[in-house]
């Protein structure tokens, strides 16, 4: 009997022996054995792709110059002066490297590198044996490769300021469910991750206005896990450090104007033309759609390097597809109980789905969902994996998509980076301007020459006062966004109010500048916003009108000086 049972046991542990492992299992082990290693490698790739990708000039959107603008007024005036139009938080911390070291443009937009990194070394620390490294890594890959995601690791756009602190808050809520799954539930053991979870979350809504979309999502994820109190700890951790805040800067800077103006302008149908009127509850709906359709149909596969950046068209099946994805990837997540995968989702998609909800859909630009790229990439690569994983051919072909899209990126990185490198050269040996289209090089010389030549008591009117202030060696401009003292019936300035304006804040001279509507080509269609608040006054006082400088030949920029009388 002995000797059955003997053979018996030898005969299962040979069945077993015999059991082939499958792919995943396969690398599971081999990244278990070497995940450091493999981070490492994805730690390398990062900075470099992020030095390749380095652009040394200031982007053509204007919000980077503007982040620089508000630092320098921060610096200049901290208590005088309050920003908080869309990243509050982002021009304090520029702040401080400006006060020390003065507007040292590739300074600045180098402090984003390490941002960059660390916001990888985060995600990587949180989801590290959580989430299956089949899942995870080709995550850190798109992190450290992607050209859209790594452009703003060279920007003072917020963009990698926000991928680091959103880094941070997701490994700080890691340690404190850690603690809460042993038992260590009272606040004596877990306040300091509390008080932390209320800190990061307050700075991540402080750095992108948007993100006060998630702070509902945390007592949501206890409420589902019949955590009441935690629930409630959660919300007061973020309130008593909002609260305390929210006195100190009204005590400091006061009710200051522009926090009502950013919401004055998401209420609009067209952010640059109010005559338009306000958007109603279809008008908001209207935009959650659209704006589903162009980032998950088009921004979505541009990012992922499976569209070209040049084709604008959109498909609904895309979008429709991404969608299935994400709710095939959320229902797996609930279904597998995994609470920080879980949490992250809720996360992520609730900035997305306010951004969806709120942003006008002409501002259609890749930065608006980038920061959620690799938490909407962890839920469809999570969908793949828990519909593959029991199945060894199908796990075959999620492994060729996940190389396809590894090569995908690389592809579209070193492309962008041979194009990037002869400019970035031109850069850091001095010449500022190389890299970009005559019509910007003429604008941004003519800012220059304002600063050189013109008087000290001169108020210039500009389309991209940011950037002339950058390029004007910090001369402060007149900031022109739209036609001011706008008639309805011309669709032009009204003269005479217009020179009331004018008069009333000292504002001596306008660029007129050739800048292009379509970046890549010289179509003749310009930004007309100045042309059209100049023209009426040439057609009425043709003698307060005087042509002052011209800086280029094909898409010139013109200089005019605005005289109060003939």
């Amino acid at each position: 009997m002995a000797k059955a049972k003997k053979e018996e046991k030898k005969s299962v542990k040979g069945s077993l022996k015999a059991t082939p492992l499958s792919a995943f299992e396969h690398l599971e082990n081999w990244f278990e054995r070497n995940d450091k290693g493999v981070f490492i490698g994805f730690s390398i790739l990062s900075v470099f792709v992020s030095l390749i990708l380095f652009n040394a000039r200031i982007s053509e959107g204007g919000d980077d110059s503007t982040y620089i603008q508000a630092g320098w007024e921060y610096s200049k005036a901290f208590f005088h002066y309050y920003y908080n139009f869309n990243a509050p938080f982002y021009p304090i911390f520029l702040s401080l490297p400006i006060k020390l070291f003065g507007i040292n443009l590739l300074l600045l937009k180098f402090l984003s590198v390490p941002m960059q990194f660390f916001g990888l070394f985060f995600v990587y620390k949180a989801f590290r044996k959580r989430i299956p490294f089949v899942v995870l890594f080709p995550v850190m890959f798109f992190i450290a490769a992607n050209a859209s995601l790594q452009f703003y690791a060279s920007q003072t756009n917020n963009e990698a300021f926000v991928m680091f602190w959103q880094g941070l808050f997701l490994f700080n809520f890691v340690k404190l469910w850690n603690l809460l799954s042993v038992g260590k539930d009272t606040l004596k053991e877990t306040w300091r991750r509390w008080l932390a979870l209320g800190i990061l979350a307050f700075i991540l809504t402080f750095s992108k206005n948007i993100a006060i979309c998630m702070i509902p999502v945390i007592p949501l994820f206890f409420l589902l896990q019949k955590k009441w109190k935690e629930a409630a700890y959660g919300i007061a951790a973020f309130l008593a450090v909002k609260i305390p805040f929210d006195l100190i800067k009204t005590a400091i800077w006061g009710n200051l104007a522009q926090l009502k103006a950013q919401g004055n302008i998401l209420l609009l149908k067209d952010p640059y033309d109010a005559s338009k009127g306000n958007d109603d509850v279809s008008g908001f709906i209207g935009r959650f759609f659209d704006n589903i359709n162009i980032y998950l149909s088009k921004r979505f596969f541009q990012i992922i390097g499976f569209r070209d950046p040049e084709n604008t068209e959109l498909y609904a099946g895309l979008a429709f597809l991404v969608i299935f994805l994400i709710i095939v990837g959320f229902v797996a997540i609930v279904k597998s109980k995994n609470k920080i995968l879980l949490f992250t989702s809720l996360y992520s998609l609730s900035i997305l789905g306010g951004t969806f909800l709120v942003l006008q859909t002409r501002w259609d630009q890749p930065r608006m969902i980038i920061t959620q790229m690799p938490f909407i990439l962890m839920i469809i690569f999570y969908a793949m994996y828990s519909f593959v994983k029991k199945k060894a051919f199908a796990q075959g072909l999620y492994l060729t998509l996940i190389i396809i899209f590894s090569f995908s990126l690389l592809g579209t990185t070193f492309k962008q980076s041979a194009t990037n490198m002869p400019a970035l050269r031109k850069n850091l040996k001095g010449d500022m301007y190389y890299g970009f289209t005559p019509d910007w090089v003429n604008f941004l010389r003519m800012s220059r020459w304002c600063a050189d030549s013109l008087p000290e008591s001169s108020f210039v009117a500009s389309r991209k006062a940011p950037m002339s202030f950058i390029y004007g060696n910090g001369k402060k401009f007149y900031p022109v966004y739209k036609v001011l003292c706008y008639d309805t019936v011309t669709h032009q300035s009204d003269p005479d109010s217009l020179l009331a304006v004018f008069k009333r804040d000292k504002v001596t001279h306008m660029i007129i500048a050739s800048l292009r509507m379509d970046p890549a080509k010289n179509s003749g269609n310009i930004i007309n916003t100045l042309h059209n608040m100049i023209q009426p006054l040439i057609n009425k006082y043709p003698k307060r009108v005087v042509l002052v400088h011209q800086e280029g030949e094909d898409e010139a920029a013109y200089l005019y000086e605005i005289r109060q009388k003939d």
